[in-house]
């Protein structure tokens, strides 16, 4: 079936589930370009429906993608490049648009080894922002992401992209502060928080141990009750007139010095 109209149902159904409210009422995600999608279907999340625009493929491999999406069940929609325009999310279509039902992962559905490094995210206002912190925690070895009263939904087309489909490979569940803090104690999982107001170096605790990587809202940072609960709070060296990084940047720093204390090799 090629798709023809703008006025399509199909195409208003997709337009609609740019919102939060209508993904989280269909149970439904959008899944942009091939790198998301070749990463979700790697990984075991395989859409209901696939739609192609030929004309925005940058490479030879999306019919074969295409392919292996229709074998496992998805219905595949060819669309003309206007009708693909209004559909995609993205200044730069690449001819891939699919559509998969929800992920949902718990805290006690996450698999930890005897020595885990987790990240803890509260309360991330920026999609980018969190997509980057999935691609580092993936970038650096990361057991899990635990995403904490969460204010973006993980399942934010603008997250997929910005992890680059990471989000399908990083196992990662969602839950409230009350119940990600007495679920890391009961592992023994040292909790680490990231803060400006605090006085030891990040680069001074040792994170060869269970360990979890707690970072806050961009604008407030975390809560109090992480403050309080944590292990240890530490910060990062601010030499300039800027009082804190970037919440990503931040994260990939500190995931990135526990990699370097456990001696792990790329």
């Amino acid at each position: 079936m090629i798709l023809t109209s703008l006025q399509n149902d199909r195409v208003k159904a997709i337009v609609r589930l740019r919102e939060r409210r209508d993904r989280d009422r269909e149970g439904l995600m959008l899944i942009e370009g091939y790198r998301s999608l070749i990463r979700a279907v790697d990984n075991g999340v395989f859409p209901k429906e696939v739609y192609t625009c030929p004309g925005f493929y940058l490479g030879d491999n999306e019919d074969a993608l295409i392919e292996r999406c229709r074998a496992a069940g998805a219905e595949i929609f060819q669309c003309t490049p206007p009708v693909f325009q209004k559909m995609t999310y993205r200044e730069r279509p690449e001819g891939l648009l699919a559509v998969a039902p929800y992920l949902s992962r718990k805290l006690e559905d996450l698999k930890l080894g005897p020595s885990p490094l987790l990240i803890v995210a509260q309360s991330i206002e920026k999609p980018g922002n969190l997509g980057t912190i999935i691609r580092s925690a993936d970038g650096t070895g990361a057991d899990a992401l635990i995403l904490c009263d969460r204010c973006t939904d993980l399942w934010n087309p603008n997250v997929i992209t910005a992890s680059t489909g990471m989000c399908f490979a990083l196992p990662i569940a969602e839950a409230g502060t009350a119940d990600t803090l007495k679920w890391l104690k009961a592992q023994g999982i040292a909790i680490l928080s990231a803060t400006p107001h605090a006085t030891t170096m990040y680069t001074d605790v040792d994170m060869t141990g269970p360990v979890a990587i707690v970072v806050g809202a961009e604008q407030y940072g975390l809560t109090e009750e992480w403050m309080k609960e944590s292990t240890i709070n530490v910060r990062i060296p601010m030499l300039g007139k800027a009082d804190s990084l970037n919440v990503a940047t931040a994260t990939t720093l500190i995931l990135y010095e526990a990699v370097r204390q456990r001696g792990r090799r790329g």
